[in-house]
């Protein structure tokens, strides 16, 4: 492995008695991965060696009005680092707030854009991967957080909208062409809104930072804004959170019902809006369970990755190419140029 400048042997650790074991780290001239975040109103990119292990190199914000206008600056921080590291990145992969068919935008409500090539983001000699966010956070959580023990696991984050995704023994259920697991757009909200995606009833027009906003009066719709307020309600306000609380129970009951998991993680505001109103959660989710899961549901857990999570995601989709046997030869056939 090090021969071929993938991992190589850090200092060692002493952890009690006997003499330590040397740390593998990804090898400092080894093939590299860059994830590049696309949220509702910021970007971010990092990369990463066959360690896994996420460096920021680059962040920032967006008003997401032009797509030229978001990825210029996410095509200038790939240039940076394929120039300080030449040669050595091997795969590009996209994490976005977006409905994604075999690899390519075709809408996104939060975004508000419509088909968009991410071609631009492109990197010569580097594959592209382009996958909805919700399902790189769930796949970060079912390898690296609070899901790695679970068999089937089942992701809700709840950030601008409604998101997440299915993760069954590693690997994330996409449907026949990448539209799987679109929860944000189950039939669990108002059947009079239109949804930004062209179906009504949609669950994100009830549920997440953005309905949430519109519901309590706020100016802002950033997640930040929206969790504060949530944490200082105002006994007026306390309805609207429970309401809240409860959609995401009753949603969660569906869900579950579907897809049979043996753990649940919440990610974004879908912790908070549990804690704050677990009453309303609960009877929610406990009404809208099947009679035999109500008495053997499976966990509810928050997600520990956080905000990072699906950035992790998307390391983790290109290290399974970089690190297959095909990406492999690839890497070997690059070194002997």
């Amino acid at each position: 492995m090090r021969q071929a400048e993938l991992l190589d042997e850090g200092e060692a650790v002493p952890h009690g008695r006997g003499r330590p074991t040397a740390a593998l780290t990804a090898h400092p001239h080894g093939p590299l991965v860059l994830a590049i975040e696309i949220g509702a109103t910021d970007w971010r990119v990092s990369t990463a060696g066959v360690d896994g292990r996420p460096a920021t190199v680059a962040s920032g914000s967006h008003n997401g009005n032009s797509p030229r206008s978001v990825l210029a600056p996410l095509r200038q921080a790939s240039d940076a680092v394929v120039e300080h590291h030449p040669g050595r990145v091997q795969a590009v992969s996209v994490a976005i707030a977006a409905t994604v068919r075999d690899g390519n935008i075709v809408q996104s409500s939060v975004l508000d854009w419509q088909r968009t090539s991410l071609a631009p983001l492109t990197v010569p000699g580097a594959e592209l991967f382009v996958t909805n966010d919700g399902t790189c956070e769930a796949l970060a959580e079912s390898r690296r957080g609070a899901a790695r023990d679970g068999r089937s696991a089942l992701h809700v984050t709840v950030l601008n909208g409604v998101g997440g995704g299915l993760v069954l023994n590693g690997t994330p259920v996409l449907g026949a062409t990448g539209l799987a697991m679109e929860i944000g757009h189950l039939p669990f909200g108002d059947p009079d809104a239109v949804c930004g995606c062209g179906a009504r009833g949609c669950w994100d027009t009830v549920l997440g930072a953005g309905a949430l906003s519109r519901s309590l009066g706020l100016s802002d719709s950033a997640t930040a804004t929206v969790e504060a307020a949530v944490t200082q309600a105002a006994p007026h306000d306390v309805p609207v959170i429970e309401a809240a609380a409860a959609s995401l129970g009753r949603g969660l009951a569906g869900l579950i019902n579907t897809t049979d998991p043996d753990i649940v993680t919440l990610g974004g505001i879908g912790p908070l809006l549990r804690s704050c109103s677990p009453k309303a959660f609960e009877a929610a989710l406990a009404s809208g369970l099947m009679r035999c899961l109500r008495d053997a549901r499976p966990r509810i857990v928050s997600g520990e990755l956080g905000s990072d999570a699906a950035s992790i995601g998307a390391i983790e989709i290109a290290l399974d190419a970089v690190t297959s046997p095909t990406g492999l030869t690839a890497w070997e056939a690059r070194r002997a140029q």
